[in-house]
């Protein structure tokens, strides 16, 4: 590859990274529980996207970075299974209004979901993709990511309400 060439792809990585990682830290937040862990999510996601930025087209980037994410997220969980998710969020208060004890109280929720469900309802609903992105991000099928978001936010609701899901019965 020509200087010029790498000079180019170099800056529209740039770009990528500096429009992407905020989105991304979110995601990985939210997968993971964890800053510490999230911010080593995004550096390992990252590294994956920009060796295969050649591949990679403008329009499917930030898709394409979010599935590596997911799919590093997964891999880390299987290798060590049993992790307890221990939320540890900012002191400052984010731009829609919540404080560290809503997002702490969303982080742990989020933490108690098995880990599909988690990674559907986080795509899903905190990112607003539609049924057919998370299921292509995913790797499942699009009745797969119905039913993984339809458990998962019964789990929600029923955590908050402190009923059992199962039985339909307070706690």
């Amino acid at each position: 590859m020509g200087t010029g060439k790498k000079a180019e792809r170099d800056a529209a990585f740039a770009e990528f990274v500096t429009a992407s990682t905020a989105s991304l830290m979110r995601t990985a937040r939210l997968l993971s529980g964890s800053p510490d862990a999230a911010h080593e999510l995004v550096q390992a996601t990252l590294v994956r996207t920009y060796l295969a930025w050649d591949r990679v087209r403008e329009e499917d980037a930030l898709p394409y970075a979010r599935r590596i994410l997911v799919n590093l997220r997964t891999d880390g969980w299987r290798r060590r299974r049993g992790e307890v998710v221990v939320a540890q969020p900012p002191d400052r208060r984010h731009e829609d209004g919540t404080g560290p004890e809503d997002r702490d109280e969303i982080v742990r929720l989020l933490a108690a979901l098995p880990e599909r469900q988690r990674r559907v309802v986080v795509l899903r609903y905190y990112h607003d993709l539609s049924e057919q992105a998370v299921a292509q991000i995913l790797g499942v099928s699009v009745g797969t990511v119905k039913s993984s978001a339809s458990r998962g936010l019964a789990a929600l609701r029923a955590a908050r309400s402190g009923i059992d899901p199962k039985e339909g019965s307070l706690r």
